[in-house]
């Protein structure tokens, strides 16, 4: 067995045994079949989309304070063996109190949290990382988290250096509304990158429901902070639901790169959707143009 496996384990049976604070397992098990055009000629596959599991949970101390935690791992379920397919995702300790809320460890940055529900393909081909830069989990870090005022809320994102040649890196974000569209009817947000993964990013986001329409639009400049190459894209999200479906389509841009998808997921149960989707890439660059067609299942537990 491999190392990494071995820790998991261990976790795991550390988290059954924990009898005075409750400890939730969670986790969403996502895998496709796959058809794929990258340039070579059309193959098969199966894909594990963005597959993970976790332990999270609270400890009230006192002064008001409560010790927050997460240990998350994502898991290739359709292709590598052997112990190598566990890999770290969001992995933090921190404090919550009338301040907000502090993590300490591997997070999400604020301008990747910022992005809300807005990408309708997130963990597919048509995620918006595989065209823009600013999709950062990051290490070594300390995320901040205002309480929320008027619907108004602040992320901050502070990156460590880690080594003496290095520099320090930031992220941040003020968003309004429910990101989930649950407690709103809007949600709207304004992130930014200083030097985070060698790129300073700006983005400005926004979702809302229209006649029944779930509608989301974003605008994304980057910047090479070594070359000093400026690119900038947008990207349009559309959902309607039919009962149990929802029809999807999504198009976006970096300069003369663009993404089209289009797709359809269907309400099995409570925690579980089927999906079919279909997404395009038309690139002005040496890589070739490349689409792909997949059906699959998502699990949520």
């Amino acid at each position: 067995m491999k190392k990494t496996s071995v820790v998991v384990a261990m976790a795991m049976v550390a988290a059954s045994a924990v009898q005075a604070e409750p400890v939730t397992v969670y986790g969403q098990l996502n895998v496709s079949a796959q058809s794929s055009d990258e340039g070579d000629g059309r193959f098969s596959e199966l894909k594990s989309n963005s597959s993970r599991f976790g332990l999270k949970g609270d400890y009230e101390l006192e002064d008001g304070l409560k010790l927050v935690y997460q240990v998350e791992w994502g898991v290739d379920l359709a292709d590598v063996g052997d112990g190598d397919n566990i890999t770290s995702r969001n992995q933090y300790i921190g404090l919550a109190g009338n301040f907000g809320e502090i993590r300490l460890g591997r997070h999400d940055t604020a301008l990747k949290d910022a992005q809300g529900k807005i990408d309708l393909f997130s963990d597919y081909e048509a995620d918006v990382k595989n065209l823009w830069k600013g999709e950062v989990r990051a290490s070594d870090s300390i995320t901040y988290y205002t309480p929320t005022y008027n619907g108004f809320g602040l992320h901050l994102t502070y990156i460590m250096e880690d080594a003496a040649d290095a520099e320090d890196a930031y992220s941040a974000s003020v968003y309004y509304g429910d990101e989930n569209l649950k407690n709103s009817n809007f949600y709207a947000a304004i992130a930014i990158d200083s030097e985070v993964a060698g790129f300073d990013t700006l983005r400005l986001q926004a979702q809302g429901k229209v006649a029944g329409f779930k509608l989301g639009a974003m605008y994304h400049t980057q910047e090479d902070i070594v070359s000093g190459l400026e690119k900038d894209g947008w990207l349009a999200s559309a959902a309607y639901p039919l009962g149990k479906t929802e029809l999807k389509a999504q198009y976006q841009t970096l300069e003369d790169d663009n993404a089209l998808s289009l797709g359809v997921d269907y309400k099995a149960g409570k925690n579980t959707t089927l999906y079919g989707w279909y997404s395009s890439f038309n690139l002005d660059t040496p890589t070739p143009d490349r689409d792909y067609l997949a059906v699959g299942i998502k699990h949520k537990f």
